[in-house]
């Protein structure tokens, strides 16, 4: 289980978070759903390790995170991917397709050129594309990319945030579909964060609002957000 018990987060003297917490389960897809700027991103962001709390504990499968950033334990840190809303702010320029999706094998010494090409294949994208830099695609090929990287580790969570904003009917649904299959395929649990209350009542198993009254104790979720 991917955790975060009494988060608190600030930035300088905002709070953003205030003793949030949130479980995702293997096999399940939780959905995180509020308005813009309540901390979704922000909790987002701490669930993958990228951000360190002012306070409060986040663990995977049940180990305590003691590092954040290139500072978390690998294994930790590779148990958890996190796809973001805007593919074009998540990706190097200089990169081309498959160089994008190549990358976490690359820094972690596992170069796998068949891996690459199978998880461009399994997210729509045709061997033309690959060689394309992010100018040279759409938003939704670029979006096909980033959940291509995200999958290239195996991890056991995937963090989608707004990853469907934007893009097209056709490419939401192959999205979505690629996540649910590689969920089903791995037991891999899901975070899905969007404004979309249509796609997450379809989608997710649960459906929290994060700002809303009566949300459910943990393991489902816990919040106390001030607006943000």
């Amino acid at each position: 289980m991917l955790e975060a018990k009494d988060v608190t987060v600030a930035y300088q003297r905002k709070v953003v978070l205030a003793g949030v917490s949130l479980a995702v389960e293997p096999g399940l897809v939780i959905a995180l759903s509020g308005p813009s700027g309540c901390g979704k991103s922000t909790l987002a962001r701490v669930l993958a390790l990228m951000l360190r709390p002012r306070s409060g504990q986040v663990s995977v499968d049940g180990v305590a995170v003691r590092g954040w950033r290139q500072r978390a334990d690998r294994r930790l840190r590779t148990s958890v991917a996190l796809i973001y809303q805007s593919p074009r702010q998540a990706v190097d320029p200089r990169l081309t397709l498959t160089e994008v999706i190549a990358e976490p094998l690359a820094a972690n010494g596992r170069p796998d050129p068949e891996r690459v090409r199978a998880l461009a294949r399994e997210t729509g994208l045709t061997e033309d594309l690959l060689t394309r830099r992010p100018h040279e695609v759409s938003e939704g090929q670029l979006q096909r990319a980033c959940l291509a990287r995200a999958l290239s580790l195996e991890p056991r969570y995937l963090i989608c945030d707004e990853m469907t904003t934007m893009l097209d009917a056709s490419t939401q649904a192959l999205l979505v579909g690629v996540v649910d299959a590689y969920r089903e395929r791995t037991g891999a649990g899901v975070l899905a964060i969007s404004h979309d209350t249509v796609l997450l009542d379809r989608w997710a198993d649960r459906v929290i609002d994060f700002t809303g009254p009566g949300v459910p104790a943990a393991p489902a979720a816990t919040a106390s957000t001030p607006d943000a």
